[in-house]
């Protein structure tokens, strides 16, 4: 039998169990089987990681570091990730299925946005106001908001540890950073890299464990300033009303439902390639996942023969394995959903043109590629985030029919969008309500550009250099330059 791992939580600077001694099981999709297990923070431990983070931005060394030298810290922690991106990416795979090769070329390259923030914490700055009084100078500063609460989901864990904390930390923030309790390791991994990058203790906390009780005490938490948050809209609703308490800023990323979007004059091969890795890469977990397929009626025929034929050849398997292109689903439930999702489907008339079911021969959570053909948009299906390899197919005949149906959605998050007409283009791209689009590409990200949706798909952006601004508050300064005094303020003149 395999050893089981036991992990321990980040806190103020060194690793701690749950002070119950409680943890709980991760289990590794691609065997079915309990391969670590994960610290069940109590509302103590949570309320020990935000007091942590509280004394590091108040009175730490933290808190009189300069700009430069904390972007000195970060520059470490990119190198340090880039190192570690073999063994990071290989746990990562383990925990939620995802294909080593992606997962280690992700940590590598999530390296950069650490390198890019590390050359912008020197770059904030304020203004001076051309004031429409005399002898007084008014300038602004940009201060730091305090402590950060940042919760991730499992799938794409070390981005959205690095868009969140990136930005934060920058500016001078502090962080307690909630891991999944779907697939913690790798974050907790990860903690490891943050005192051998010189970051003081209490700068950055990670604990692990549940919503109930330990998201709703970090979101609720009265010393916390700012919650950045990546998830589903069901526990987003509950971070906003968790944020009462504590009146925090709130970012919220909640998914999509992605259109792509195929006219008669695009690149068919180019087009097929974009579409099979927005819905087949990562298995379809991915929140920009092109889960929507529009094509032109006059293409559509030869478009779908292109890819049902690609589809086919996918090659799933261990995730660990060089060869293989496409893993298991992370949890049950997931698998479940989708099975659930694709049957119902059917009743509502939908055709599968291939997949629907799990493979022969594996066990796990894995799941066939699926394409299904819908014959209307009102079919549950277009609009329901599976997070898996699902497409939802649609026809269309004109530019105004294809805007329609791509926004009659309750998701805004990303969109793709392939044709040759350059006019077009710009069309499509202010008409499509959603946060990122893409022309003649899919599922590029760079930390210079910002992220984020629309709608249901949350408010808020992350990456680019404007992130950084979002986790300060400006301060508005007024300085009475005359040597006379203050005059009578009960006399006006």
């Amino acid at each position: 039998m395999s050893t089981i791992t036991d992990y321990q939580m980040l806190i103020d600077g060194a690793w701690v169990a749950a002070s119950d001694g409680k943890m709980f099981d991760s289990v590794n999709p691609t065997t079915g089987q309990v391969w670590c297990r994960i610290p069940e923070a109590t509302a103590e431990d949570v309320d020990r990681a935000v007091k942590a983070a509280h004394r590091a931005f108040t009175s730490g060394p933290w808190a009189s570091m300069t700009p430069t030298a904390r972007g000195r810290c970060l520059r470490k922690l990119g190198d340090l990730l880039a190192e570690k991106s073999e063994s990071l990416g290989r746990t990562e795979t383990i925990d939620t299925g995802k294909m080593l090769k992606e997962t280690r070329w992700q940590a590598k390259y999530i390296a950069e946005f650490f390198h890019f923030y590390a050359g912008c914490a020197d770059k904030i700055s304020g203004e001076t106001l051309p004031i429409d009084k005399p002898d007084l100078f008014v300038f602004t500063s940009r201060e730091p908001l305090g402590v950060v609460a940042a919760i991730v989901p499992w799938n794409s864990q070390l981005f959205l540890v690095a868009v969140k904390i990136g930005p934060a930390l920058a500016a001078g923030n502090t962080v307690v950073l909630k891991a999944s309790e779907h697939a913690s390791a790798a974050m907790l991994e990860f903690g490891e890299l943050i005192e051998a990058a010189g970051f003081p203790p209490g700068v950055v906390n990670i604990v692990s464990g549940h919503g109930e009780p330990c998201g709703r005490v970090l979101t609720s938490h009265p010393l916390v300033a700012r919650i950045s948050f990546t998830g589903g809209p069901g526990a987003a609703r509950a971070v906003l009303t968790n944020s009462r308490e504590n009146f925090a800023e709130v970012s919220l990323e909640l998914g999509g439902k992605s259109p792509f979007i195929v006219f008669d004059d695009a690149d068919i091969d180019s087009a097929v390639n974009g579409s099979v890795a927005g819905i087949f890469g990562a298995t379809g977990q991915s929140c920009v996942a092109g889960s929507r397929l529009y094509l032109h009626e006059d293409i559509a025929d030869a478009f779908l023969a292109k890819i049902v034929a690609l589809a086919k050849q996918i090659r799933i398997g261990d995730p660990l394995a060089e060869e293989t292109q496409m893993g298991p689903l992370c949890t049950q439930g997931q698998l479940a959903n989708i099975q659930r999702e694709v049957a119902h489907a059917q009743t509502e008339g939908a055709r599968i043109l291939c997949g629907g079911k799990q493979p022969d021969g594996l066990g796990g959570t894995y799941y066939e590629p699926t394409i299904v053909d819908c014959p209307r948009q009102d079919l549950r299906i277009v609009d329901t985030e599976l997070f898996g390899p699902v497409l939802s197919v649609l026809r269309f005949k004109t530019e105004a029919e294809v805007i329609a149906l791509a926004n009659d959605t309750q998701h805004g998050l990303a969109a793709g969008i392939f044709t040759r007409d350059g006019a077009r283009q710009m069309r499509m791209a202010k008409a499509v309500r959603s946060g990122i689009v893409w022309v003649n590409t899919y599922r590029a990200v760079s930390p210079i550009a910002a992220f984020g949706g629309v709608k249901g798909s949350g408010y808020g952006r992350e990456s680019g250099f404007q992130a950084m601004y979002d986790y300060t508050r400006p301060k508005t300064v007024w300085i009475n330059t005359s040597t006379e005094p203050m005059a009578n303020p009960f006399v006006m003149r």
